[in-house]
């Protein structure tokens, strides 16, 4: 049974070689450029080769959320017929030198109705990625601060694109804009696991030397059990 992904990678991998097939452009990227910026529409799809981005939406007073990363062998951002108001409000940035293979949103729907398999994946990946929009407004929103923070922990060390259980890739301030908490309440909950001797916050990333006792403080629909 899957449970919830903030980074998502290697979900169109097998599709690598069909992608070279398809009319596209190889773009590079370097870190802190946009890929897709806030007052936009989608009007175009990467496939990601290297790299890692990170996609946050903006209200209008001022507050930033980090939704997801996204990192090699996947698709973002998906493909649609339909234009979204909220998509004016969202932005894509490199978090390191990224290179893409880059497709019309046009020439991406021509493919899903050409690739049944491709169609298929692509219906999976939107699935997963509502079921994280689902989890976080559905339980991250009613737990404590801290166990937010020990879910986003545990689910980053369980499906991040480094398949590294043992290192996070995000500071103290991604965090707080994760889970749309101030600095202040995502520091002291870090120092609390730190004390347990369940992490060692280093300075841009974060070991986790227990995840038998990070994952106890998990609520249950983070767990993989």
């Amino acid at each position: 049974m899957l449970i919830p992904r903030y980074y998502f990678a290697n979900d169109y991998k097998q599709f690598y070689d069909y992608f070279l097939t398809q009319p596209h452009t190889v773009r590079r990227f370097r870190k802190h450029e946009v890929l897709w910026t806030l007052g936009t529409n989608v009007t175009h799809v990467y496939y990601i080769i290297s790299g890692i981005a990170q996609t946050t939406i903006d209200h209008e007073d001022g507050f930033r959320k980090i939704c997801s990363l996204h990192s090699a062998g996947t698709v973002f951002p998906g493909s649609h017929r339909t234009r979204f108001k909220i998509e004016h409000s969202i932005s894509t940035t490199a978090l390191s030198d990224m290179e893409t293979l880059c497709f019309t949103n046009e020439d991406f729907l021509r493919m899903l109705c050409e690739n049944s398999e491709l169609n298929l994946q692509t219906l999976d990946w939107y699935a997963t990625y509502i079921n994280l929009l689902l989890f976080e407004s559905a339980h991250q929103d009613y737990n404590s601060s801290f166990i937010k923070l020990c879910n986003l922990l545990y689910l980053c060390s369980q499906n991040s694109p480094q398949g590294k259980t043992c290192r996070i890739d995000l500071t103290q301030e991604n965090i707080a804009e994760i889970l749309t908490v101030t600095r202040v309440n995502a520091a002291r909950n870090l120092s609390r696991l730190r004390d347990e001797q369940i992490i060692i916050p280093h300075r841009r990333w974060i070991e986790i030397v227990d995840l038998e006792a990070l994952e106890a403080y998990c609520s249950q629909e983070t767990r993989q059990g």
